[in-house]
């Protein structure tokens, strides 16, 4: 008999990929707006390398690296902040792309925070089924 599947680590892993796909779509959609949907100027803009620093949490988030999920959860209220504010202040595309952006943000808010929050959870019952805390 197989022992039933354990949907903690399911969840752990889907949070994983959701935060992954998030900052994806966060690089892509930061270049492809400032360089071809809707730049600033025609022909592109050198705001386009607002998606820098977004590469390099990539890295820590595919290693599956807790730290990495912390910061970048307080990071990306940068992007949220900029997104909502040209959300309000922009025409269209912009703002539609802007929008985008937003709802990019707090998915990976949400990913990374329960990703943290149930890999500790994960933690402390592994632990205490080993006997090395007391619940």
């Amino acid at each position: 008999m197989t022992p039933p599947p354990n949907y903690a680590f399911d969840t752990v892993r889907l949070t994983r990929w959701l935060a992954v796909g998030s900052l994806l779509g966060l690089i892509i959609l930061g270049a492809a707006w400032e360089l071809v949907l809707a730049p600033i100027r025609p022909g592109g803009s050198w705001l386009a390398l607002k998606v820098l620093p977004l590469c390099i949490p990539l890295a820590g988030l595919l290693k599956n690296r807790m730290y990495t999920y912390r910061w970048v959860s307080l990071m990306v209220w940068i992007y949220f902040t900029e997104g909502v504010v040209r959300a309000w202040s922009d025409r269209a595309p912009g703002n539609y792309l802007a929008m985008l952006e937003v709802a990019l943000c707090l998915a990976l808010f949400v990913a990374c925070a329960l990703h943290v929050r149930l890999r500790f959870k994960n933690a402390r019952a592994l632990a205490a089924d080993s006997g090395d805390i007391t619940p």
